[in-house]
C-alpha cells in the first residue's frame, strides 16, 4: 500500500512520551520490516542492546521507532528520523492501524451455506465454502473460508474466525459401561465468543456439555492456529493461547493469561489470571494468579511480574 504521510502528523499521533532524533520534515509512504525498509518507509527495532545500533545503522528506513533505553549518537542515525518510546512494537502497531489499515470485506460468498434462521449482523463477511448453522454472528465480524459454525453458537462483534475453524462441534465424552464398552455423553450446550476475539486457522472449539452450559471465550482473547478447546472451557478476557495447545473439558483460564505453544491443560484444572504457562508444559493441577509455570508436570517457576 502506498500513501503519503507527513512526518509531523505521524509524530503527533504517537501516544505517551517520546524522544525525537533527527529531522521531522518530509513524508513516509510505507511500513516495512527494518531489514527490508527503504528511504520512504517507517519501521521499528525491537532490540535494546548493542544489536540495535548495528541494525539501525544498516537500515535504509526513513523513520525508525526504537527503545528509549538506547543511547544513540548522530553516527547511529545519520539522515534518519529516530523515535524513541517505551514500547516500540506497540507504537508501530498503532501507527499501522491508523495509517495503513486493511480494507474490510463485507458480504456472504455465493459458495457459503448459511441457515435461513442464522442471525447475521451488519458488515459481516462470510467467506467461501463456509457452513453457518442456526447461530448468531455480531456486527463487523469476519468468518474466513471453510469455517464451520454449528448451531447454538453466539459470536460477538469484531470477531475474526480464520480458515478451517470449527466452532460448536461435539467434544469426545464417553463413559464405559458394565461390559467396558463406551457409551456417548451427548453434548447439548452452547458456545459464547465475546467481542474482539480472534481464532486462528484450523482451531476447534467444542460446545458445552449440557443445556444452559457453554464454552466461553472472553472479550479480546486471541487464539492461535491448531488449538483445541474442549467442552465447557471458560477462557477469560484478553488471554493469548498459542498454537498446538489443548485445553481439555471444563478447564478455566483467568484474565490476561498467556498459554505458550504445545501446552496441555488437564480436564477440570483452573489456571488463574495473569499467568504465564511455558512452552510444552503439562498443567495437571490448579495454578494461582500471577505465576509463571513450566515443565511436565508444570511447576511454579516464579511470580509473574509482567
Amino acid at each position: 500500500m502506498k500513501t503519503s504521510i507527513l512526518l509531523r502528523d505521524l509524530v503527533g499521533s504517537i501516544c505517551g512520551q517520546y524522544i525525537i532524533q533527527g529531522d521531522i520534515r518530509g513524508y513516509i509512504r510505507s511500513a516495512l520490516p527494518i531489514d527490508q525498509a527503504d528511504e520512504d518507509s517507517v519501521s521499528y527495532c525491537r532490540f535494546k542492546d548493542e544489536r540495535a545500533q548495528q541494525i539501525i545503522r544498516a537500515s535504509k528506513a526513513r523513520v525508525i521507532i526504537c527503545s528509549n533505553e538506547l543511547e544513540l549518537s548522530e553516527i547511529d542515525y545519520g539522515g534518519k528520523t529516530i523515535i524513541q518510546v517505551t514500547n516500540p512494537r506497540l507504537t508501530f502497531i498503532r501507527l499501522l492501524a491508523r495509517y495503513f489499515p486493511s480494507k474490510p470485506q463485507y458480504g456472504i460468498h455465493p459458495s457459503a451455506v448459511v441457515d435461513e434462521k442464522a442471525k447475521i449482523g451488519d458488515r459481516v463477511y462470510i467467506g467461501p465454502l463456509c457452513n453457518i448453522e442456526k447461530c448468531e454472528i455480531g456486527n463487523d465480524s469476519i468468518i474466513e473460508s471453510h469455517a464451520y459454525i454449528h448451531s447454538q453458537v453466539k459470536i460477538g462483534e469484531r470477531v475474526t474466525i480464520q480458515p478451517g475453524v470449527i466452532i460448536g462441534a461435539e467434544s469426545i465424552a464417553y463413559e464405559r459401561n458394565e461390559d467396558k464398552e463406551l457409551e456417548r455423553f451427548p453434548q447439548l450446550g452452547a458456545v459464547l465468543i465475546e467481542d474482539d476475539v480472534r481464532i486462528g486457522a484450523n482451531s476447534v472449539i467444542g460446545r458445552g456439555p449440557l443445556p444452559r452450559s457453554a464454552t466461553v471465550i472472553g472479550k479480546g482473547t486471541k487464539i492461535s492456529s491448531l488449538v483445541i478447546v474442549g467442552h465447557g472451557v471458560k477462557i477469560g478476557k484478553h488471554c493469548i493461547i498459542i498454537g498446538h495447545t489443548t485445553l481439555m473439558g471444563s478447564v478455566k483460564i483467568g484474565d490476561y493469561t498467556h498459554i505458550s505453544s504445545h501446552v496441555c491443560v488437564k480436564q477440570g484444572v483452573t489456571v488463574g489470571s495473569s499467568v504465564l504457562v511455558g512452552m510444552g508444559s503439562a498443567v495437571l493441577s490448579d495454578v494461582p494468579d500471577n505465576y509463571v509455570v513450566v515443565g511436565t508436570p508444570a511447576k511454579r517457576l516464579r511470580e509473574n511480574f509482567l
